[in-house]
């Protein structure tokens, strides 16, 4: 039974479980996957227009989203373009399907 755990808990669709789970265990980071899941891409700033947050506040989400993989970003001085990590965001997805099933 032991074993079993330590195999459940090395998986690496746990690890990856996991670290989607921790980037969407908050309210916000949720409601920005949503918003950018229905855009091409977007910038920081229209992410400030649609979430009555401060720049730095929505930044940091951006930043624990990109951290986990779930969006990523392109550098367009001086801004960033962010959107879905379309592969990532399958992988997801499925590993929380699966999860879940």
């Amino acid at each position: 039974m032991e074993r079993q755990l330590e195999h459940i808990i090395n998986n690496k669709e746990t690890e990856a479980l996991a670290k989607f789970a921790k980037a969407l265990a908050h309210p916000t980071r949720i409601a920005i996957l949503k918003h950018l899941e229905h855009q091409t891409c977007c910038f920081t700033g229209d992410l400030v227009d649609v979430f009555p947050l401060a720049q730095s506040t929505i930044s940091q989400h951006l930043k624990e989203l990109k951290k986990a993989g779930l969006i990523q970003g392109e550098f367009k001085p001086p801004k960033i373009k962010y959107c879905i990590h379309q592969e990532n965001w399958k992988i997801a997805k499925t590993i929380f399907q699966q999860f879940f099933a």
